[in-house]
Formats: structure tokens, sequence, C-alpha cells
């Protein structure tokens, strides 16, 4: 059975400056990690904005993070091969960076979405992002313009470890 888990980022204010991320996981070296889902929603308030968002792969230096640990979804599988640390590096997970890091960030999935309603995006199988073990590169979930209402954003990125 697949292991699948979630870097979730719960309830916090994001920083005003643009281009951080707001979930970010590195595959390690022994694990790739097939992407299944990326969502963000605020709750600061009720007035209708569009936000832009993007998925993108960024390579080193990565960006500077609060360490956020995945989180399993299924309770009888072990804990993740991905730990929670601040610098973003291979086998890394953390949410809501507090600086971007210099390294080159490519888009892979651009959008945009009313705050209201939330973002959610679900690929279908042959849409998922697979990040091969030992890439230069980990994924991340970024606002490429500054939200209007900074508070209270919730965000995640589920994988699943591929052997």
């Amino acid at each position: 059975m697949a292991r699948e888990y979630i870097v979730p980022m719960a309830n916090v204010s994001v920083t005003g400056a643009v281009s951080l991320a707001w979930v970010f996981v590195n595959p390690g070296t022994t694990q790739s990690l097939e992407f299944l889902r990326a969502y963000a929603s605020q709750s600061a308030n009720a007035t209708s904005a569009q936000q832009s968002i993007a998925i993108q792969t960024q390579v080193t230096a990565f960006p500077t993070l609060t360490s956020t640990a995945p989180v399993k979804l299924k309770l009888l599988d072990p804990v993740s091969q991905i730990t929670g640390n601040t610098d973003g590096a291979a086998g890394h997970s953390g949410t809501n960076a507090s600086v971007a890091g210099a390294g080159t960030k490519s888009g892979v999935i651009t959008d945009n979405f009313n705050v209201l309603n939330g973002y959610l995006w679900v690929p279908t199988p042959a849409e998922t992002i697979i990040m091969n073990a030992s890439a230069a590169s980990g994924l991340g979930l970024y606002a490429p313009t500054q939200p209007t209402s900074l508070g209270n954003w919730s965000a995640g990125l589920v994988f699943r470890e591929l052997g």
C-alpha cells in the first residue's frame, strides 16, 4: 500500500513579500515523491479578491522555512522519509518561508483563485507531479503576488513516497 503524507500550514499570517513558499517539500536521496494535491485558503475576511498561486520547483539555494514535518494519512504507515527542517534541503519540508532563497524557480502550474473559495489542485493520475530522488530541486506552493489579506492562511501539499 502506498504511503501518503501531507505537509500542512494552518491559519498563519504570511509575509507580505511575494514569491515566498507557503509549503515546500524536497525529495531525499532514496525516495521519489509523487504530488497528489495542493490547497490554499484564508479565513481572515469575507472580501472577494483574486489571488495568483503557483506550484514551482526550486533549486539550491532553497527558501528559509518554518520546520514542518509531514503528517501521515494512514495511521499504520511509518513516519515519512521527509523530515521537517528550516533549510529546504534534500529530504526536508517546511512552511511559511521567511526568505525566498536564491535558487531558480521554474513554474509547473500557475493559476488564480478567489480567496472566498480557496484553491484546490487535484490532478488526474496522468497529471501528478513526480520529483525524483536525488534531484537537485524541491517543490513548493507559492503566492507570486501579495495577498490582499495576510492573516489566517492555510495551505498544504499531499504526496506519496514511491519505492
